[in-house]
């Protein structure tokens, strides 16, 4: 069942962190807690899909799968909870069970140059402030990666460089030879409270651990992204 992006930055990638469901929890753990070997004989693999928001604020320093979380939304201490449930229910069944955290989604209908076009995209400007991405197509290859080798354990799912939001906006003005939006000041920025949130955690998520597993990512960074999706005509999706 299709779901709608849930709000983002303004440069078009989606923070992915969103509940798992709802208020209550995942209801598919629900429905399989303690027999999900029973009603699944046949499963060799399950994925989860969680958020980079788990890490919580860093100052813009780096984490890896081992920092220790500590969220500062009830939507990323859900991801917690989930994900501990999800590997509990892994370990009893003897099944591996990756959980894959995930960046800013982006891709194409989803991406700055979208937001350009509808006239939408803002150049927010917080001192020091970075984002992770990951490109909505190297999700599922992550996903196929981890899956094929029946690996199980957590991975961060994000591209290389994490940098500005800003930065991205200009780069997609650049290449679609339009004049980027002004800069606003996030101080004085008006925002939802929703997506003023996002720029409460700032970090650098590194994607060491997947790349030492083998995966190669196929969009590394926005720049060569964007470029991919322009010269091709994907962004609208």
């Amino acid at each position: 069942m299709g779901r709608r992006w849930p709000e983002g930055s303004d440069e078009g990638a989606s923070p992915s962190e969103t509940p798992p469901s709802s208020q209550e929890g995942d209801p598919i753990l629900k429905l399989i807690a303690g027999k999900l070997e029973k009603l699944c004989p046949k499963l060799q693999w399950v994925g989860y899909l969680s958020t980079v928001g788990v890490y919580g604020d860093h100052g813009g320093g780096w984490v890896t799968e081992e920092t220790p979380g500590r969220p500062i939304q009830g939507r990323s201490i859900e991801r917690v909870d989930t994900e501990e449930a999800w590997a509990a229910e892994g370990e009893a069944a003897g099944i591996p069970l990756a959980s894959l955290r995930l960046s800013g989604i982006y891709g194409p209908g989803r991406n700055a140059f979208v937001n350009l076009a509808r006239g939408t995209a803002r150049r927010i400007i917080k001192q020091g402030q970075v984002f992770n991405r990951i490109r909505v197509e190297d999700i599922a290859g992550a996903t196929l990666f981890l899956a094929k080798g029946k690996m199980g354990g957590i991975y961060n799912v994000t591209d290389d460089e994490p940098g500005p939001p800003q930065d991205v906006i200009v780069e997609a003005a650049r290449l679609m030879g339009v004049v980027p939006p002004p800069e606003q000041d996030f101080e004085t920025a008006e925002m939802t409270p929703m997506a003023r949130s996002f720029y409460g955690a700032n970090k650098r998520v590194s994607n060491a651990k997947i790349r030492a597993a083998g995966y190669q990512f196929r969009f590394p960074n926005y720049r060569m992204s964007l470029a991919e999706m322009w010269s091709t005509d994907r962004w609208r999706g």
